[in-house]
This record gives structure tokens, C-alpha cells and sequence, in this order.
């Protein structure tokens, strides 16, 4: 069954267009909680979200829907994704709704479903649900229909949460960070429980206004990050995007930690302590070849998957693993949550600095990448993949790159771009490849 609504990462797009409606979002809870009335309990849903101007409007749309068939309502206000997970859990809710559209800007939204055992849904629950947003509604009866109430100690558990993530005998009193919330949804749980673990924390990204969600700060836009951990002298900045559930580090000196470095320190604190288990860890496609490298010499392996921490946490469960994620950020860390966290996988960065005591320039930077380049190609219309002279090129550059380096060309499954990415031992070779593959889609576009 082809997909109408639901993408890579739930539904998103523009606000007040396309399928990122009020009318659509209303559909959206009567159909999710139809199909999740599942026994004669009384049932439950947890909605949260980011802070986007849209997510009033959303968020009562949903609340609409899901009432309406007879679900009650536990809204949380702005908090990260991971933490709608874990509520879902916490709270026994049959299931969780996050309305975000993550590293986007705010003309978009999305939302983002979690089934009641916090997990992202799964495609046969995707596609149940999509047959369902074209059916009639199944109206409950006037004394059935559900309740919606706001619960106040939400941002606490979730504090509470992600302070468990380390151990008891770690503090951060003699760290200085700057915090960056991406103006989003971890704008106060992310500061208050590294400041409550000891820190002196410098807040970035704190303001939101409904417009200002990863303009110009957060995991997607470090400048800001950069110039202010080398002008307050701190030790070290964490960059979440706007739901928080990634992140991007800057050290001392300015310079920036991606996901691959950052997977490559957990895995080794992690099997050095002995909890690493699938003698490996998972990433994606797109993960630097360093990063296999660094983890081959350490008798760990890398498994590789398509884009999106969706397929990456689905290998996670069959494999046994229990660390994966994104060079983008997302770290999914399977003994502490069931989605990627930025704000535990912060928590664990700033465990290991202080646990070895040493600068973040010389702690973090855990191999050398091999030269690797991604640019991005905005299209209006059509397929450009399927065009002959984008195919003829991707398949001389393959050609060419053949033993000496890797090349990845995929659609955006949340905006109109070609993604091209190549890497290998010669820099000048990699950029060339790309640039030629650019230009052609450009062509064909």
C-alpha cells in the first residue's frame, strides 16, 4: 500500500498546507485512536511538543480527534521527543503523539506517534492507520467521549529521567557549558538537569517566541555555539536541535564533534565498562569510514543502515544492540530510552570529560575522518533520480570511486532535496565526484 501521509519520520510539512492542517491533524487522532482502542479499559494518550506557533493549533486539533472516539488526553506542553516516549510508558497510555518537525524551520511541523510501549510505530501500524484517515470516524457515544487535562510535574520525571543515565558518583561542578536548546523544546528540561548535576551552564538557544525554532542556533546552525564557548572560556557546548533528540558538540577551542565522533566515545566508555552489547554498534550509510575503522581496531563492528533512525533503531532490536544513531546526531541509547536523546547522550559526553579529565579537543576527537562531503540539491518537481543523465553520472562516479571510497545519493524523506555524499582517501577526488553529480541532477531538475 503506497503512503499518503506518513514519511521517513511521521507526518510533516508546511504548516497550513498539504497534510500539516488542522482538519488533517484532527483525522489524525480520530484514526491513531481508533486504532489503538484495544480492550475495555479506560484509554489514554499522551500528547507534547515542541515550539512552534503551530503546535497550539495542532495540539487542540488532536486533542479534538482523540477525544472524539473516545480517548482521554494528557498534554505536557513543550518537552523532547524522548520525553513523550518515556511518558508514554510512564503514564500506561495506549499512545504518545510528539508534534514536532524536528531540525526543520518553523513553517513546518509535524507529528510523530509512539505506540504504548515508546517505540516509534511500526509500518503495519502506519499503514492501519493511513486506511483509516480515509474512513468514516468512529464517533463515540455522548457519555464516552474522552477528557483532556494538562499534567504539571512532566518536565520533572523527564529531569529525573535523564540524571539516571549516569552514575551517582559523577557531578559536573568543575565543567563550564554552554547549553544550546535550538529555542526548542528542551529549552528548560536540558539546562536545569545539567546545571541540578553540578555545571556552570551558559544557556543559548532559551528564548523561543513560536518563530524562532533552529533560526540560526541549535545542532543545524553551530555558529553561535562556536563563538560563544571560546568567548566565555568554557569547556565544552552541546547543540540540540528543535525536539531534541540530537546532538552536535563543540569543544574548547570551537571546533565541532559530529555524531560519528561522539558514537565513537560512548562505544568505547561503553565496552570498556562492559555494557556494550552486539559486539558492535549500528549507524547509517552516511557514518564516516573512519568510524568503521576507529571501531574495527578495537574488535567492534559497524553496521550500517538506510538513513533515519527509524532503521537504525529496528536493527538495534533485532541485533541486540544497545548503542546506534546518526553522524547527523541522533544517539540512540536502547538502556536508557526507546528513541534517540540528545540531552542522555549529552550527559554521557560530559561523564567522560570529567572522568578523564581532559580538554574536549583531546578526549573527543576520536579518529581522523576520511575526507567526506555531502551537498544538498533542491528540486521543485518530478523524480530527478530516474532522469538518464543523473543515472549515467552516479554510475561513473561509482566507477571511478571503486575500492578507494563510497558514494551515497538519496531523497530527502522530509524535503525536496537530493542528498550527494562521497568520501574516500583523496579529498580533490571526492569533491570533484560530487560536484559533477550536483551539477547533472541540477540539470535534470
Amino acid at each position: 500500500m503506497a503512503r499518503k501521509f506518513f514519511g521517513t519520520d511521521g507526518i510533516r510539512g508546511r504548516t497550513n498546507a498539504g497534510h500539516m492542517t488542522a482538519a488533517v491533524a484532527m483525522k489524525v487522532g480520530q484514526a491513531a485512536g481508533r486504532h489503538f482502542l484495544r480492550g475495555d479499559h479506560r484509554h489514554r494518550v499522551v500528547i507534547g511538543k515542541d515550539t512552534r506557533l503551530s503546535g497550539y493549533m495542532l495540539e487542540n486539533a488532536l486533542v479534538a480527534g482523540f477525544t472524539s472516539v473516545g480517548m482521554d488526553v494528557v498534554m505536557t506542553g513543550p518537552l523532547p521527543t524522548p520525553a513523550i516516549a518515556l511518558l508514554t510508558r510512564e503514564l500506561r497510555a495506549d499512545v504518545g503523539v510528539m508534534i514536532s518537525a524536528s531540525h526543520n524551520p518553523f513553517e513546518d511541523n509535524g507529528i510523530k506517534l509512539f505506540g504504548p510501549d515508546g517505540f516509534k510505530l511500526s509500518d503495519e501500524d502506519e499503514l492501519a492507520i493511513e486506511a483509516l484517515l480515509d474512513a468514516e470516524p468512529l464517533l463515540a457515544d455522548a457519555p464516552a467521549v474522552g477528557r483532556a487535562r494538562r499534567i504539571e510535574d512532566s518536565r520533572g520525571r523527564y529531569i529525573h529521567a535523564v540524571k539516571q543515565s549516569i552514575g551517582a558518583e559523577v557531578r559536573f561542578d568543575s565543567l563550564r557549558v554552554v547549553v544550546d536548546c535550538a529555542n526548542g523544546a528542551a529549552y528548560q528540561v536540558a539546562p536545569s538537569a545539567i546545571w541540578e548535576l553540578g555545571a556552570h551552564v551558559i544557556p543559548l538557544g532559551v528564548s523561543p517566541n513560536g518563530t524562532n525554532i533552529n533560526r540560526d542556533v541549535g545542532s543545524t546552525s553551530l555558529d553561535a555555539i562556536k563563538a560563544r564557548v571560546v568567548a566565555e572560556g568554557a569547556d565544552i557546548g552541546i547543540a540540540l536541535d528543535g525536539d531534541a533528540d540530537r546532538l552536535i558538540v563543540v569543544d574548547e577551542k570551537g571546533e565541532t564533534v559530529d555524531g560519528d565522533q561522539i558514537m565513537a566515545l560512548i562505544a568505547l566508555q561503553m565496552m570498556q565498562a562492559g555494557t556494550l552489547k552486539g559486539a558492535g554498534i549500528v549507524a547509517t550509510v552516511m557514518s564516516n569510514l573512519g568510524l568503521e575503522r576507529f571501531l574495527g581496531a578495537h574488535s567492534l563492528t559497524l553496521e550500517r543502515t538506510k538513513v533515519g533512525d527509524r532503521h537504525v533503531l529496528e536493527r538495534m532490536r533485532t541485533g541486540g544492540f544497545n548503542l546506534g544513531g546518526e553522524q547527523s546526531g541522533h544517539m540512540i541509547l536502547l538502556d536508557h530510552g526507546t528513541t534517540g536523546d540528545g540531552t542522555v547522550a549529552a550527559l554521557g559526553v560530559l561523564a567522560a570529560l570529567v572522568r578523564a579529565n581532559r580538554p574536549a579537543s583531546e578526549l573527543l576527537h576520536m579518529f581522523e575522518p576520511v575526507p567526506q562531503l555531502l551537498e544538498n540539491v533542491r528540486y521543485s518537481g518530478g523524480r530527478p533520480l530516474d532522469d538518464a543523465r543523473v543515472k549515467a553520472a552516479i554510475a561513473d562516479a561509482e566507477a571511478e570511486l571503486a575500492g578507494r571510497g563510497r558514494l551515497v545519493i538519496r531523497a530527502s524523506g522530509t524535503e525536496p532535496l537530493i542528498r550527494v555524499m562521497a568520501e574516500g582517501d583523496d579529498a580533490a577526488q571526492v569533491r570533484r565526484v560530487v560536484q559533477g553529480i550536483c551539477e547533472t541532477v541540477k540539470q535534470a531538475a
